[in-house]
């Protein structure tokens, strides 16, 4: 072979292989890009609730890392509470964070994820019925009859709601009648039953309300909240244990044609990131909700235990509720027999299975109990 050819032809290979190289060395750059979902709540930006609402959409962006990005605007930011559902339907937002029962009036059905004392389940066992015993076929089917483009997800199982604040406690059912009362979805049934003039006002509205006697009492939801909200700055006196809101839920929803525009690998994210979120939240709930009770001591509030008179009479007016409910709504009712078919066993399991914690309770820290 020709000495010159052999050279060139050396030459080229290693010039090749250096352009090789350096083609190599250069770091891939990612250009993935990143979806943007504005969301609001219903809950002013000051309560715990929208900071709910603000943990989820962290563990959503935590995960995606940069490909999806979840920003939440405080109520009325964009559209009132009670305007959410619409809101996010028609993609005037991207999703949103509140309670079903807000939807009650556009059908009775969706309340049952929320209020009344279904059929003795607390709320994590309300969520269990949702996930795993026809509850979420069954919103997916209401919201699809409302014309409801949305993805609905269920979470965040809420500790047992107080009776209210009331001006004065009250001793027995009679105290209630004639009672201006603030309440919401079918808990608005509940006490009109028992002779209350209901307003269904949203969170933000209450406690302006209760201050300038446009209503008698009120009820919202936990210690945390009632403490922000202002609650024992216009009433010191807070009946606890009821049945109006014993197994509520947070939802948390998506416009219907956004989600599914997302790859898989995004929607698998927000499915895990609201399993997450809903432990979380129960977690910081017993944490934050132990701490403000004992401050709203501190602050004067006298806590009552609600007499069980008036936990009989709200299971009587619940009966009669649901009864009237069920033969005006097919949809009601269908519900209804999926829960209390599913709450018979489950709620059979649960009561023979748990141990009473009280008294374990009561051994340690109650009157007679051993000091160490």
């Amino acid at each position: 072979m020709d000495q010159k050819k052999t050279a060139t032809s050396r030459r080229n290979m290693i010039k090749g292989a250096a352009v090789a190289a350096g083609a190599m060395s250069v770091p891939m750059v990612a250009t993935a890009q990143t979806t943007t979902l504005r969301f609001q709540s219903t809950w002013p930006a000051k309560d715990i609730f929208h900071e709910y609402a603000n943990d989820f959409a962290k563990k959503v962006n935590d995960m995606a890392s940069g490909r999806l990005k979840i920003e939440v605007l405080p109520s009325g930011a964009v559209v009132p509470a009670f305007q959410l559902l619409e809101a996010v339907s028609k993609g005037t937002l991207d999703g949103g964070h509140g309670v079903i029962a807000y939807w009650y009036g556009k059908n009775s059905a969706l309340a049952l994820w929320g209020s009344g004392p279904a059929f003795g389940m607390d709320p994590n066992m309300v969520l269990a019925w949702h996930n795993y015993g026809g509850g979420k076929e069954l919103v997916e089917e209401i919201y699809k009859s409302l014309n409801m483009d949305v993805q609905t997800f269920l979470y965040g199982p809420m500790p047992t709601q107080p009776l209210g604040w009331f001006k004065k406690p009250v001793a027995k059912v009679e105290d209630m009648k004639g009672l201006k009362f603030r309440t919401v979805g079918l808990a608005v049934d509940v006490f009109t039953e028992l002779g209350t003039a209901v307003n269904p006002l949203p969170g933000g509205e209450i406690v302006p309300a209760l201050d300038r006697g446009l209503i008698d009492a009120a009820e919202f939801n936990n210690a945390s909240s009632d403490r922000v909200l202002g609650f024992p700055d216009v009433a010191k006196n807070c009946m606890l244990q009821s049945f109006h809101q014993s197994g509520e839920q947070f939802e948390i929803l998506f416009n219907g044609p956004k989600y599914r525009a997302l790859p898989q690998e995004l929607r698998s994210i927000i499915d895990y990131a609201v399993q997450a979120a809903s432990a979380d939240m129960s977690w910081k709930a017993i944490q934050r909700n132990s701490q403000d009770y004992i401050e709203l001591k501190k602050q004067g509030v006298k806590f009552y235990k609600t007499p069980d008179s008036i936990l009989r009479a709200q299971l009587a007016a619940w009966d009669k509720t649901i009864a009237k409910k069920a033969a005006e709504n097919p949809m009601f009712k269908k519900v209804l027999d999926s829960q209390k078919a599913f709450a018979e066993r489950a709620g059979q399991w649960q009561n023979d299975y748990t141990v009473d914690f009280k008294m374990a309770y009561n051994h340690y820290f109650g009157k007679g109990a051993k000091k160490s």
